[in-house]
C-alpha cells in the first residue's frame, strides 16, 4: 500500500515530464499508424521515451543513449496551428539517472552525477557549425504545448544549419499545409514520423555527440478502416540540398540499407 501510494504521488507531482518506458506502444502508442511503431533496434543503448508536457502525452521518441541523438520521433498531426517558438532546451534526467524524477528539466535545475553521460547537453551545440534540428517540428505540432513539449534536445540532432533553416524548414511547411489540404478535410488520422540516420563524424573532436548522415520523415493518412489512403516520405543528406521524395517502400528499402538491417518498417501494414 504504501509503495502505491508512493507511485501515486510521483505521478501527481510531475508536472512537465517526459517518459522512459520499456514500450511506447502500450505507453503511449496513440502516436503510431494502428499502435504499431517504426522498426526498434533491441541493443541497451536504446530508450523508449513518451514525451510528455503537464502530464499529456505529446508524442514519442526512440532514443540513442550511445551517439545521443534520436532516432526517431513519432506525432500526430492535426493541422496549421501558428504555434510560436519558446527559448528555452530541456533535457531527460532519466537517461543520465533511473532514479531520477519523472520531469523534463533545464539543465541549470538538474543536479546528478554523471550528466550527460547518455545524452546530448546544451553546450554540446556552443561554438559548433550545427543547429539543434527538431525532430517533431514547431510547425507540425498540435498545440502550443506540444510546441513546446518539443523544445527537449531528446528530440533534436545536430542539423547543417542551412538546412535546418532553408530546404528543410521548407519541407517541414509544405508538408504540414499540404496534409492539411488533402488529409484533414476527409477526416483521416495523420501520422507522421521523423528521424535520422547517424554518420560518422561527431559535432566536435571534443563532444561525443554523433551528427546525422540524413534527416528523412514520412506521413501516413489513416483512413476510418485504419488503411493508409496517403502516404509518402522524404530524405536528404545533411546539407542545404532538396531532400528527394520517396514512396514509403522506397524510403523503407533505403533505410534499411543506411541501418544495415534487413528490413525497416514505418507504418503497421496490416
Amino acid at each position: 500500500m504504501l509503495l502505491l501510494l508512493h507511485v501515486l504521488m510521483l505521478s501527481l507531482l510531475s508536472g512537465g515530464s517526459a517518459k522512459v518506458v520499456q514500450n511506447f506502444e502500450s505507453e503511449c502508442g496513440q502516436f503510431f499508424a494502428n499502435g504499431k511503431s517504426p522498426t526498434r533496434f533491441n541493443d541497451l543503448q536504446y530508450r523508449q521515451i513518451c514525451q510528455t508536457l503537464n502530464n499529456v502525452f505529446y508524442y514519442a521518441t526512440f532514443y540513442d543513449t550511445k551517439k545521443k541523438i534520436p532516432v526517431y520521433s513519432a506525432y500526430k498531426f492535426k493541422g496549421l496551428k501558428n504555434c510560436t517558438r519558446p527559448n528555452a532546451w530541456y533535457i531527460e534526467p532519466q537517461l543520465d539517472d533511473n532514479n531520477a524524477p519523472l520531469d523534463m528539466k533545464l539543465e541549470k535545475d538538474v543536479k546528478i552525477q554523471g550528466l550527460g553521460d547518455h545524452q546530448a547537453l546544451n553546450g554540446d551545440y556552443k561554438k559548433s557549425k550545427y543547429d539543434r534540428g527538431h525532430l517533431a517540428p514547431v510547425f507540425q505540432a498540435q498545440s502550443q504545448s506540444c510546441a513546446d513539449a518539443t523544445f527537449t534536445l531528446t528530440n533534436a540532432a545536430p542539423q547543417n544549419s542551412s538546412f535546418n533553416r532553408g530546404q528543410w524548414r521548407v519541407l517541414e511547411r509544405n508538408i504540414a499545409k499540404n496534409l492539411s489540404n488533402q488529409c484533414l478535410p476527409n477526416k483521416y488520422s495523420v501520422y507522421i514520423v521523423t528521424g535520422v540516420v547517424p554518420g560518422t563524424e561527431n559535432i566536435s573532436d571534443k563532444v561525443n555527440v554523433t551528427v546525422p548522415s540524413h534527416f528523412w520523415t514520412a506521413y501516413c493518412c489513416l483512413d476510418n478502416n485504419n488503411k493508409c489512403q496517403i502516404l509518402g516520405g522524404f530524405i536528404g543528406e545533411n546539407e542545404n540540398i532538396l531532400p528527394e521524395e520517396k514512396s514509403v517502400k522506397d524510403l523503407e528499402t533505403e533505410l534499411a540499407k543506411l541501418y544495415n538491417l534487413t528490413s525497416f518498417n514505418l507504418f503497421d501494414k496490416s
